[in-house]
This record gives structure tokens, sequence and C-alpha cells, in this order.
């Protein structure tokens, strides 16, 4: 199950956490991985661990923000690999800001990353998967998405975003389905990853947050990874405009 050699996959943020965690996956279940982010040294060193893993892999420095760095990087990508069956829009950003403090250049920082970045790569990345009728789309959003009864200070910018997500991924699911393209959203809980500690959360806050999760710990990157190799597999073939959490129980307590 979840073999995917000879697929093609590319992720974005992919330099570190959560996103590394995902390429090294992916990797793992035999696709080619694309690794993209915005520090394109960084991208090489998970490269060379995927090879050096008997992997196939390759890195470029990508601004998903921007839309004309992210088709001359899908069109390399093309160039490079022939075709592109997998997209997994990891990139992201948080950086705390009480809303009445919050500049309209913070908010749309934020936004332009979190969400524009993630609809230009998907639009992108649909139009290369339409032409073999069969692609996997996992977009990245957060247990603090909205309608679920989760935020946090300092978040405006952030939860608008993720809550967007959400809303396009079900949107571009119903548009996509008859290009053979799924479209599904993954929104973690807290995870062990750098963007967790960039928050600088105290630990009174973070023992606060662990005591309202029924497994009583932060998870790993990996444990969100085995859920973007499900969605990117056959296997997840009738699966389309869902969101899957995985936040250790911390929405069912």
């Amino acid at each position: 199950m979840f073999n995917l050699k000879d697929k093609v996959a590319l992720i974005t943020g992919a330099r570190r956490g959560m996103g590394k965690a995902h390429a090294l996956a992916l990797a793992k279940q035999g696709a080619k991985v694309v690794v993209t982010d915005i520090d394109a040294g960084e991208c090489a060193i998970v490269v060379e661990e995927i090879k050096s893993n008997g992997g196939e892999a390759a890195c470029f420095k990508m601004d998903v923000s921007n839309s004309a760095e992210v088709n001359s990087v899908f069109d390399e990508v093309i160039k490079t690999f022939g075709r592109l069956d997998i997209l997994v829009n990891n990139a992201g950003i948080f950086t705390p800001m009480p809303a009445l403090e919050m500049t309209e250049a913070e908010w749309d920082k934020t936004i332009n990353i979190n969400l524009k970045g993630q609809f230009l790569c998907a639009q992108r990345a649909a139009k290369e998967m339409a032409k073999n009728k069969w692609g996997r789309i996992i977009n990245i959003t957060s247990i603090a998405s909205g309608g679920v009864g989760v935020g946090f200070m300092g978040a405006a910018h952030y939860t608008a975003s993720k809550g967007g997500i959400i809303g396009m991924t079900e949107t571009l699911a119903i548009e996509w389905a008859p290009l053979g393209i799924t479209v599904n959203a993954i929104g973690p809980g807290a995870i062990d990853t750098p963007m967790v500690t960039a928050a600088e959360m105290s630990k009174e806050a973070l023992d606060a947050m662990i005591a309202t999760i029924p497994l009583k710990r932060i998870g790993k990157p990996e444990e969100v990874s085995a859920a973007i190799v499900f969605l990117a597999s056959d296997e997840a073939s009738y699966v389309t405009g869902a969101t899957l959490y995985v936040d250790g129980g911390w929405l069912a307590s």
C-alpha cells in the first residue's frame, strides 16, 4: 500500500519542520521529490538526505507569494521530471501580533504566503496534473481555522488564512474532480516544529495547551507526514474536499 514509485511530488516550505518530514516520507514511498523554500541552501541539505537514502530529488528556491517565481519553478520541474503528480502546500508563516496593533503590511504578508501562495501553487499544479488526469493536492491548514472552537491570541491574520484554505480546498475539490485531481487539507494541532518555537509560548501556556490534548503531548512532524502519504496515494482515490485533523484528539476534547 501507499506505493508512490515514479510519482513526482513538490513540497513547499520543505527546508525544515513538517515540510522536510513530508519530503522525506514521500521519498521513502518511492516518489521523486522536489524540495522548495525561500532558502535554497537548506533545501539542498534535504535533497542530499533523500539521495543518501537512495531517493531522487531536486531543490529550488521559491517564494510562493510571487507568481512569476512560482511559474518559473514549475516550468523547471516539468523540464526536469516531465510531469507533476503530487503537491503539498506546506509553506506558511505565523508571526503573532495583537489585532489592534497589526499593520496592513503584516496582514498582507501572512495572507499572501499562507493563502494566496497555496492558490498560486495549486492552480499551476492542477494545470500540469490535468494533462495526465491524475493528481493529488494536499493543503496544510490548522485546527485554528474557524468553526471548531480553537483560536489563538495574536493570530487574526493566521487563522483567517487557515480558514480560507479550508474553503478554498472544498471549492477546488469540486472544480477539479472531473480532471482526476483530488484536493484535500490536513489540519495539524500542536506539532513540534520551528514555527511553534518561534511563537515563543511560555512554559505555562504550553503546559495549559498540552493539558487540553487527550494524548497529553505535542505531535511529531512524522505523524502528520503519515497522513500526507495516505492522501497522496491511490488508496485515497475516493477522498476529496476533506479536512483531516491530526491533533491528538484536541478537537474532540
